[in-house]
């Protein structure tokens, strides 16, 4: 394959990263909140797709891309369901607690979707059936122009509706004190909640996306995307919008090339090592500034 082909793949990766980091970037920049569990979010939204392409899709001679929508209805359910049930009533405790707790999250429902659904994987049937485009040697299959292009768009839209809603600006408001933003008005636990439907309706998208390009399910998938979208947030500066995409885009082209041309056994490895490189010259990111803490 060509250079060009490569990099437009790293692109598309790169993309499913950057609205996976959006989601842990918007929880963490909100509710100072890693949400471990955000990667089965993303596999119980690819659950819902396959599950609504063999049993209502596919019947009723939709496009298989409608299957969208329910794992967007379905992500957002699960997300504030876990940050009522399990994050809620652990707001005023130590920060450890909430890790745990997300860590514990992850577990309960890679294991019970393994004894649900079984540990082996399902394919996919194609999302996009037509579609590509190909100029002279470069050939664009649709899931990687869909991707990149539907990471754009709700990255615009995301950024634009934190700077000019209401709901936008309380969601500022409360990322930087609880306190006063309810001394305001501001309703913290409808903006928490809010939050995590947010990043989890983007988690529906992503998981969509991902099983266009990579069709299979499974319930430990969203383990290693998961750590790799939460590394692109930190890497491009975790809490900030720009800095998810840079984080997820950077990753995404870093392993494909690799992949294509050092080795496929190396591409983790590089990747997480391009991380400790970039924490030891910028520890807060690579669009992050260093805050000073009073003590």
């Amino acid at each position: 394959m060509s250079f060009i082909n490569q990099l437009l793949n790293g692109l598309s990766l790169g993309s499913v990263y950057a609205l996976v980091a959006l989601g842990y970037t918007m929880v963490y920049g909100i509710a100072q909140l890693i949400n471990f569990a955000h990667g089965e979010i993303i596999m119980i939204g690819s659950y819902t797709a396959i599950y609504a392409i063999s049993g209502l899709l596919l019947s009723a001679g939709l496009p298989f891309y409608l299957a969208i929508i329910p794992s967007i209805l379905v992500c957002i359910v699960v997300g504030v369901l876990i940050e009522r049930l399990a994050y809620k009533p652990l707001r005023n405790s130590p920060r450890i607690a909430n890790l745990i707790t997300a860590i514990g999250v992850s577990l309960l429902l890679q294991n019970s979707f393994m004894k649900i659904f079984g540990a082996g994987a399902k394919s996919v049937p194609p999302i996009f059936k037509s579609g590509i485009i190909n100029i002279g040697e470069i050939n664009i299959a649709p899931s990687t122009y869909v991707t990149i292009i539907t990471t754009a768009i709700l990255t615009v839209i995301l950024q634009l509706f934190m700077k000019n809603t209401k709901y936008g600006k309380a969601m500022i408001a409360t990322s930087e004190d609880y306190g006063a933003a309810s001394l305001v008005g501001i309703n913290v636990d409808t903006i928490l909640s809010l939050t995590f439907a947010i990043g989890s309706a983007l988690a529906g998208v992503a998981s969509v996306l991902y099983i266009s390009a990579y069709p299979q399910v499974y319930p430990l998938m969203g383990s290693m995307l998961g750590i790799k979208a939460f590394t692109a947030a930190v890497i491009g500066g975790i809490g900030l919008i720009p800095g998810a995409v840079i984080g997820g885009i950077i990753i995404g082209i870093v392993e494909a090339l690799i992949k294509a041309y050092v080795s496929s056994k190396l591409a983790d490895a590089i990747v997480f090592g391009l991380l400790i490189v970039v924490l030891l010259v910028k520890p807060n990111g690579l669009l992050g500034k260093n805050q000073k803490e009073k003590v």
